[in-house]
């Protein structure tokens, strides 16, 4: 329990010194939900956090400075705080230039909302530091190829080459035929990205934590890439299948154009559902765990000797579904770069793509 209370920001104590106790649901958004600071240990005013910088552009002026100046959310400084209620996740202007601590239920007068918020927070530092790895990884295996050419892999050359094999061979190939070569470095690059993604996610220490791929603004950016590559990508039989359906009764087409119309909007259902796909299987994953995790300390506030016993089980359960989520990484990364290749080769006109979906 000792080991839990490191990696997760809560006590029994932290939450008897609270007035209304432990509070699963916070608890739970707060660490699906994005941050400007990176938390490492510990609870409220004693936890250990990594600032970030938090970028603003207000009243046609930058403003400049490290996250850990809000306190953890209990400061103003220069009259910028954390949003609440409603403006929760945003920053806000207070109506004075207000630095210091924020009483608890204070009435402040908010001036606006900070619209041009371009802060590091934590998904945005994931971000980074995933490219810097997937960059590393890759510019790594290409510097082993080039020093021992037509010789066996090995070291990270032996971890990534049969993935990208199987990919090519199961995945890309029978989805694009002949354009597999030009959009290969997209689809690699993709389930690459997913990937480390996904198990970055679930380390529960620094660099990990950050829930990047079960942000929907993420996974929504990576359908819409798929989107605008299968749009454009598309040829002169893609229209035409979509608004005259081969194999359709005609009945079905005019007068009233039923199947054109169910066929255009399958164009953005298809984004949408690898869209929702990834971002609801990966943050359920870490909801789920969380849950385990919070009976411990809602039993512990009936008793210490309680909460003992069910941590067994949770962390039991945690395990089982720490295991389930490392499976669930790689399947969703999979599947979606293999309807990410189906999309497109459908687009491209490669006839295997169709038998696929089909």
């Amino acid at each position: 329990m000792a080991v839990l209370c490191f990696f997760f920001p809560i006590s029994g104590q932290a939450a008897e010194a609270s007035g209304d106790g432990f509070q699963a649901g916070p608890f739970i958004i707060d660490h699906v939900t994005d941050s400007y600071g990176w938390h490492i240990c510990g609870d409220g005013d004693k936890s250990v956090t990594i600032p970030l910088p938090i970028i603003l552009i207000d009243g046609g002026r930058p403003v400049v400075f490290m996250s850990g100046k809000f306190h953890h959310g209990h400061a103003a400084y220069k009259g910028y705080a954390l949003g609440w209620g409603d403006q929760k996740g945003s920053i806000v202007k207070l109506a004075d230039d207000y630095t210091g601590h924020l009483e608890e239920g204070g009435n402040y007068a908010v001036d606006h909302v900070c619209k041009w918020n371009i802060s590091i927070t934590k998904n945005v530092c994931a971000l980074f530091i995933s490219l810097i790895l997937i960059a590393w990884i890759f510019l790594s295996v290409a510097k082993q190829y080039k020093q021992r050419p037509n010789q066996a892999p090995r070291g990270m050359q032996a971890l990534v080459e049969p993935v990208i094999v199987f990919l090519q061979d199961e995945v890309i190939h029978p989805s694009l035929g002949k354009n597999a070569d030009k959009y290969a470095p997209y689809l690699l690059t993709l389930f690459f990205f997913i990937l480390l993604n996904n198990l970055m996610g679930l380390i529960p220490i620094f660099p990990g934590g950050a829930n990047l791929t079960g942000n929907i603004a993420v996974t929504g950016i990576l359908a819409l890439i798929t989107f605008f590559i299968t749009t454009f990508s598309a040829g002169k039989e893609y229209w035409v299948d979509i608004f005259n359906t081969p194999g359709v009764p005609w009945w079905l087409k005019l007068p009233a154009p039923i199947m054109p119309f169910v066929e255009l909007i399958g164009i953005f259902t298809k984004p949408f559902v690898l869209m929702v796909r990834l971002f609801a299987n990966i943050t359920a994953g870490h909801i789920i765990v969380l849950g385990f995790i919070s009976l411990i300390f809602i039993f512990g506030q009936m008793a210490p000797a309680l909460g003992y016993g069910v941590s067994v089980v949770s962390i039991f359960f945690y395990i089982f579904m720490g295991c389930l989520e490392l499976l669930v990484a790689f399947i969703q990364a999979f599947v979606f770069t293999l309807l990410s290749a189906i999309y497109i080769g459908m687009a491209c006109g490669h006839e295997e793509s169709t038998e696929l979906v089909k």
